[in-house]
């Protein structure tokens, strides 16, 4: 029996596998474990498991670069390839050339790690959402010119809301290219001015929105400097730039009327302003009036011509006080002297003398008996009326 080396068994092994049909182009389910992308090459290695065994498993870079989503350690698959011998290590492999998602496409899978990637990268933060101008001057609509949306946008528009221009931005909605001429759309519409963009473009099919789903579009929109409303014709399902964008609507038309007021209630809102301008002036004026008639009145309290006017007054009133306290005053004296002279009337000696009696005066001076006289002495006698002098010739 000839001896031959490692070499050679493992290309053996290899040929014989690489030959053998049934496991050539062939199907397996599983479920990825250890899954590593080589940064430099690109190539995928990982396992493929089930309940009972596992086996290595490699896509090389050519064909990871065509994989619409990014496979995970968990998910179940099912890939296609061939098995095979990596002669280095002796060791068989399956050499994947394609993988699925098991229960999900290929597209949704993507879809959804597309979701969950923005959403970490704070894309659709509600704190990041702008509000949307109440009266815009400029509004920009980037959308295909040639489909039914922007003929909707411009006709809500004209009818609802007429005093704003409409910037018509011309897109590519579907395809390819489409998501690259949306993304250069809102940059022309927002360097030309315009305080809100919309863009979206009329329903389709899942593919016919895909481009809606890219994250170029999704970036695109939230590096807007001005708020974006996303108008991509689907009631049931949000795509990335609904998402993305600052406002969601379900149609193009219905973005067209958030996007602007209707002009009938900017007049009643108007005539209530204005009727409430109105009241509030009147009111105004009336507390200004009421102000004034009191500051007035306060000055007049307060100017010199008042103030002397009031003194003058007042002098007046202490003028009359005074007056009628010294008459009552003269009157209270009076009384008082016709009293006291009422009681020196009725005390006095010449009373005394007219009810017939008489004063005696020796040199002036009132004798009240006889002690002081002597015969020959003279004395004035002082009658009620009259008098007369008299010689003393006796006594008793």
């Amino acid at each position: 029996m000839p001896v031959i080396t490692v070499t050679q068994i493992n290309r053996y092994i290899g040929s014989v596998l690489k030959n053998d049909r049934n496991i050539q182009g062939i199907m397996v389910r599983g479920e990825i474990s250890n899954y590593v992308k080589h940064y430099r090459s690109g190539h995928v290695y990982f396992t493929l498991k089930d309940s009972e065994s596992a086996v290595k498993a490699v896509m090389f870079a050519n064909a990871a670069a065509r994989l619409k989503f990014a496979p995970e350690d968990g998910m179940s698959v099912i890939v296609s390839g061939s098995i095979g011998v990596y002669e280095r290590d002796g060791a068989y492999q399956l050499y994947v050339n394609d993988i699925i998602p098991e229960g999900a496409g290929a597209a949704g899978v993507a879809l959804e790690q597309l979701k969950k990637k923005l959403q970490k990268e704070g894309i659709f933060d509600t704190a990041h959402k702008r509000p949307i101008p109440i009266m815009p001057e400029k509004i920009g609509a980037v959308t295909s010119l040639s489909g039914a949306a922007v003929r909707d946008i411009i006709n809500v528009l004209s009818r609802r809301y007429p005093l704003c221009e409409v910037y018509a931005v011309n897109a590519q909605v579907q395809g390819e290219a489409a998501p690259d001429s949306i993304c250069c759309g809102i940059l022309k519409a927002e360097a030309a001015g315009c305080d809100v963009i919309i863009v979206g473009r009329g329903g389709g099919s899942s593919e016919d929105l895909s481009a809606f789903n890219t994250e170029k579009v999704a970036y695109a929109i939230y590096n807007c400097k001005v708020p974006v409303i996303s108008a991509v014709g689907h009631e049931t399902d949000f795509t990335i730039a609904d998402l993305a964008a600052d406002l969601r609507a379900p149609t193009p038309s219905a973005a067209a009327e958030l996007s602007a007021p209707d002009i009938a209630s900017l007049y009643e809102r108007i005539d209530i302003l204005e009727r409430r301008a109105e009241r509030s002036a009147y009111a105004a004026l009336d507390k200004a009036a009421d102000r004034f008639t009191a500051i007035n009145a306060r000055l007049l309290r307060q100017s010199p011509e008042n103030r002397l006017k009031l003194t003058g007054e007042r002098l007046t009133a202490l003028d009359k006080r005074c007056e009628t306290a010294f008459l009552r005053y003269m009157d209270k004296l009076e009384r008082q002297l016709s009293e006291k002279a009422a009681k020196l009337d009725s005390l006095s000696p010449l009373k005394v003398l007219s009810r017939g009696y008489s004063l005696v005066y020796k040199a002036d001076k009132l004798l009240s008996d006889s002690e002081r006289l002597e015969k020959g002495d003279k004395v004035q006698i002082r009658f009620g009326s009259g008098g007369a002098e008299a010689e003393i010739t006796d006594k008793w």
